[in-house]
């Protein structure tokens, strides 16, 4: 008997205690290409990504559509352009435009010069008195009423004299709702003047008859 418990335990020895030390081979991986995969840079440097016979200039390709964004505006940022915007039309109806989401964004990007009551006045102007010596834009006067809201929308896509470009910060859906509540402001002390300026750039618009029909509707409601 006590020469079969002697057998045992160095039985037990023998395959038991070889798992308790170091082992820097445990064995086999059942899916090796997960347990050792290989790195990827996924922001390498272009230089690298050059040298590996790929071109990549980190930018979306040409007439991509961001998920939920509105279609690309078709005008480029030339004289012909700026002229062009003139007959451009707001796309979204002005029922479907939440204006106090339209006001939250003007205040945050645009009431900082322009002021909160739109008539250029902000706090980085503040009478002359602020760090910019310029005077923004007063959306209040005359001039700045009778300009459609195509050229505004043009001139915050691009940027428009000391005013750089807001696409970065605004999306296309969000800088057309910022220049409805513009005009939405203006409306009550533009008398006839801005419906006369929209019939006259409804006449010229290149715009699908649709689409200029359902944009002119608010103003024949007039």
């Amino acid at each position: 008997m006590k020469k079969l418990l002697t057998i045992a335990g160095c039985a037990w020895m023998i395959t038991v205690l070889p798992s308790c030390g170091g082992n820097d081979q445990p064995g086999r991986a059942y899916a090796p290409d997960m347990v050792y995969s290989r790195a990827y840079e996924t922001y390498g440097s272009t230089e690298d990504i050059a040298k590996a016979g790929a071109y990549y200039n980190e930018r979306p390709v040409p007439g991509t559509v961001a998920r939920g964004d509105a279609f690309p505006y078709p005008l480029k940022h030339d004289s012909i352009g700026y002229a062009q915007s003139a007959t451009y039309r707001n796309p979204l109806s002005p029922d479907s435009i939440n204006m106090k989401e339209a006001e939250r964004l003007y205040l945050i990007n645009c009431a900082i010069c322009h002021g909160s009551k739109l008539d250029g006045n902000g706090p980085l102007f503040n009478g002359g008195d602020g760090p910019y010596t310029a005077a923004p834009k007063n959306f209040m006067d005359a001039a700045m009423k009778e300009m459609t809201e195509g050229t505004m929308f043009h001139s915050v896509t691009y940027g428009k004299g000391q005013m750089g470009s807001y696409a970065s910060q605004l999306n296309t859906k969000q800088r057309w709702m910022v220049i409805a509540y513009i005009k939405s402001k203006q409306g009550g002390a533009a008398g006839a003047a801005a419906p006369a300026a929209k019939d006259s750039a409804a006449a010229t618009t290149p715009a699908p008859a649709p689409a200029a029909a359902g944009a002119m509707a608010p103003v024949a409601a007039k």
